[in-house]
Parts: C-alpha cells; structure tokens; sequence
C-alpha cells in the first residue's frame, strides 16, 4: 500500500490539468443527465462503468424517443473510435502488467493518454503503479465532476438551457488543440468539408450519421495517399 501511495503522490501534480478540466466537463454532464430525469446514483454508475466522456454526453440523448439502438451504437463507435489507436501504440506496454492492463486499457481517455505518452515515470516509482495512478486519478475527477453537477441540478433548481454545448466546446478544444500541433492536416479537413458538404444535402437534424459514413471512407479510400504525406510531414 506504502507504494501506491507514492505513486498517487507522484502522479498527483501531472493530473492537476486534468482535475481543472474533468470537473468542469464532468458536473456539465452530471447536470444533463438529472435534467433526463435520473438520480445522483444513476449519474455515478455512469461514470463508474462506461466512463467515455463525450460517449456519455452523447448518451444522454439516447435516452430520448426516436433514437434507435443502430444509432446509439454506431454513434457511439465513432465518436471513440479514436480509442482503439490509442490501444494500438500502448498494446507492447501495457501487456507487461497483467490483469491490471484491463483497468488501463479501460480507463483510457484523451487527456490519460496524453498524460501517459508525455510524462517520463519518476525513478524511485513503479511504471506499473505510477501509470494506474494515473488513469485512477483521473477518472476520480470526472465522477467527483459527476456528482456535483447532478447534485447541483437536484437540489437547486436552475435552468441548464445551453450547457450541453460543454460537449461542443470540449470538441472544438480538441479540434483546435490538434489542428494548432499538426502542419499536415488533411484527415481535419475531410472532417470540415464533409460537416459542411453533408449539413447542406441533408439539413441540421440528419447530417451527423452520413458525415461520419462520409468521413471514414474518404479516409479509407486515402488511406495510402495520407500515411504518405504523414512520413513526408514528420521527415
């Protein structure tokens, strides 16, 4: 125990970033999910076992007639699919620590991955322990953001008309943070002309499902095209 907590000790400055972020981001959903009419218990078994951040703001909305289950689940994949390459880089590295990969690969999100490619493992700490603090740490934040968004809403009665742009604004930081880091940024551009191409053809209430269907095989189609001009980028 005395090593986890010098783990947590550790790990704890690197996650301040993350705690500023994920409470805020957090209570916005906590406050959409009791504006859906579900309790503080509900909003943290969210956060417990799906834990996906813009997964479960969009989940939010499937609890509504007319979103069907071929929606929420494509959805869903596509919004994380970002997720499996994370994996991909960290498969070499996380295999070395067993069964607690699973709580590693699970609790993976953007910021825990950022903060896991980025930092450099103290010396007098376990890699295996440091990086699971890490990943704990976080998630921590994000329900504590939870319940104080959810009890925010249920014990003070407010209008939380617009706070689900917290889920927009959290995807235009994203955007801008990876359009500022790149100089090649073809795969942002396929994504602005297919949102603009699809919103005129189909109208703003149907154009995310075929701007995702449009997006990934334009990608797909370039694929050879674009990983050429990626190692032509980094040389």
């Amino acid at each position: 125990m005395g090593e986890y907590r010098k783990a947590v000790a550790r790990a704890f400055p690197y996650t301040i970033p993350v705690f500023a972020g994920y409470l805020f981001i957090g209570a916005a959903f906590g406050v959409m999910f009791a504006d859906q009419g579900y309790n503080v218990l509900w909003a943290i078994l969210m956060s417990v076992v799906v834990y996906a951040g813009s997964g479960q703001y969009l989940a939010t909305n499937f609890f509504v007639p007319g979103v069907s289950i071929i929606q929420a689940v494509f959805l869903t994949v596509m919004v994380n699919i970002r997720h499996v390459f994370y994996g991909l880089s960290l498969v070499d590295r996380y295999n070395r620590f067993g069964k607690k990969r699973w709580y590693l690969i699970f609790g993976m999100t953007d910021e825990t991955y950022s903060l896991i490619c980025t930092t450099d493992v103290p010396d007098d700490v376990d890699e295996e322990k440091f990086l699971l603090s890490i990943t704990l740490l976080n998630q921590l934040y994000w329900i504590l953001g939870t319940i104080i968004g959810s009890v925010a809403f249920t014990v003070i009665s407010f209008d939380s008309t617009g706070i689900e742009f917290a889920m927009t604004a959290l995807f235009i930081v994203m955007f801008m943070e990876l359009w500022y880091r790149r100089t090649n940024r073809p795969a942002e551009l396929i994504g602005m002309v297919s949102a603009v191409l699809c919103l005129a053809l189909f109208g703003a209430e149907n154009f995310v499902l075929p701007t995702m269907v449009l997006m990934v095989a334009v990608i797909l189609l370039g694929k050879k095209k674009l990983n050429r001009e990626e190692v032509e980028a980094d040389a």
